[in-house]
C-alpha cells in the first residue's frame, strides 16, 4: 500500500520559502499543498514557479483546513512568533524558520505551548545539520579532536534592505537575533553547554535601518573553550558562514557543507544541511519523536542571546 502524503502548508513566499521547496522536492511522500503569502502578487508568482496548487492569504483559514498536517513558517523574524502560537493552536506540526522569536519573553511561551502541544515542533537551526558541523560533533563526543577555539565569521553587505536575493525587503533583519543565534546555538550544541560565559560589543546604528552593522560577542564553556564571533552587514565581499575549527590536533575550515584542512584541501563528506534539516521534521513526524533542534533544545540558546541582548544594551 502506498503511503499517503504528508500534506504541507508554507507561509512565506521569500527567499528562504524557494530553500524549502528546492530541498522538499527532494523528500519522497510530502506535498506543498498551499501558500499562505503576504502579497498576493509575489504569492501567486512564487506558487506558479513551484508549482504550489493553491494560494491563500488567510492563514487562519488556511490552519483550520483538515487536510495540512504541517506548516512551514517561511516569514520575516518579526512575524514567527505570534505565528508560530496560532499554527501549534491549530495543532499542526511545525518547522519554524530561524528565530523562534526576537525576545526570550515570547520564545519561552512558545516553547511551552509547544511542549504540551504533542505535536512536532522545530527550529530552522540548520547549522546543526549541515555536515562539517556534525563531523565536528563527532570528533569532539568520540575524543578524536579537542577544541581550543571556535571563530565564526558572518557577512553580508545589508547597507540597503534588502533579502539574500537581492530583492528589496519590508522588514529590517537582526544581526543578533537571527545571525549570531546560528552560531550561538552552534556553540553550545557542539559542547552540549548552554552555560556559557558570553560577552559583547556593537557597532554603531545604520541611519535609516536603525540597527547596529557590526557585531563582536564572545562566549566561554565551562571547559574554558572560546568562542569569537565577528558578524557584519558592512562587508563587501564573500557573503555567509564561515567557521574556523582551531583544536590541540589541527585547524579546520567549514563552510556551508563543505570542511577543509588548514592547507585547504576539501575533506569528504555528504550531506546537505538545509535537505537534511527538513528531511528530519518530516521524519519526526512519521516517527512521532521529538525532532533535533526541537522548541524545547533550541529555548537555552535563546536565553544566552537575552544575556547579550542586555549587555548590548
Amino acid at each position: 500500500m502506498t503511503e499517503r502524503p504528508l500534506r504541507l502548508l508554507l507561509v512565506g513566499e521569500g527567499g528562504i520559502a524557494g530553500v524549502h521547496m528546492r530541498v522538499l522536492g527532494q523528500v519522497p511522500g510530502v506535498e506543498v499543498t498551499c501558500l499562505v503569502g503576504g502579497v498576493e502578487a509575489d504569492a501567486r508568482a512564487f506558487a506558479a514557479e513551484w508549482g504550489i496548487p493553491e494560494v491563500a492569504l488567510d492563514m487562519d483559514a488556511a490552519l483550520a483546513r483538515d487536510d495540512i498536517e504541517a506548516v512551514i513558517l517561511a516569514t520575516p523574524s518579526p512575524q514567527h512568533a505570534a505565528q508560530a502560537e496560532r499554527v501549534i493552536a491549530a495543532g499542526k506540526h511545525l518547522l519554524c524558520e530561524i528565530p523562534m522569536a526576537l525576545r526570550l519573553a515570547d520564545a519561552e511561551r512558545i516553547t511551552a505551548l509547544a511542549a504540551a502541544s504533542g505535536r512536532v515542533c522545530m527550529v530552522a537551526h540548520t547549522r546543526r545539520f549541515n555536515a562539517p558541523h556534525r563531523e565536528l560533533r563527532r570528533r569532539l563526543v568520540a575524543g578524536e579532536f579537542r577544541l581550543q577555539h571556535l571563530v565564526s565569521e558572518t557577512y553580508f553587505f545589508r547597507r540597503e534592505n534588502r533579502n539574500m536575493q537581492g530583492q528589496p525587503r519590508r522588514w529590517v533583519d537582526n544581526l543578533l537575533w537571527h545571525h549570531a543565534c546560528h552560531s550561538v546555538d552552534l556553540f553550545a550544541w557542539l559542547l552540549d553547554d548552554a552555560e556559557l560565559d558570553v560577552w559583547g560589543h556593537q557597532g554603531p546604528p545604520h541611519p535609516e535601518l536603525g540597527i547596529p552593522m557590526d557585531l563582536s560577542l564572545g562566549l566561554r564553556s565551562r571547559g574554558e573553550v572560546l568562542a569569537t564571533l565577528a558578524l557584519s552587514f558592512n562587508n563587501r565581499g564573500p557573503s555567509g558562514g564561515f567557521y574556523r575549527y582551531i583544536g590541540e590536533e589541527t585547524t579546520l575550515l567549514a563552510s556551508r557543507d563543505e570542511l577543509r584542512n588548514h592547507h585547504g584541501e576539501l575533506l569528504p563528506l555528504t550531506g546537505n544541511g538545509f535537505a537534511d534539516q527538513d528531511r528530519e521534521f518530516i521524519a519526526a513526524i512519521r516517527e512521532g519523536r521529538e525532532p533535533e533542534a526541537s522548541f524545547v533544545s533550541c529555548l537555552p540558546t535563546m536565553r544566552l542571546l537575552d544575556r547579550l541582548a542586555r549587555q548590548l544594551a
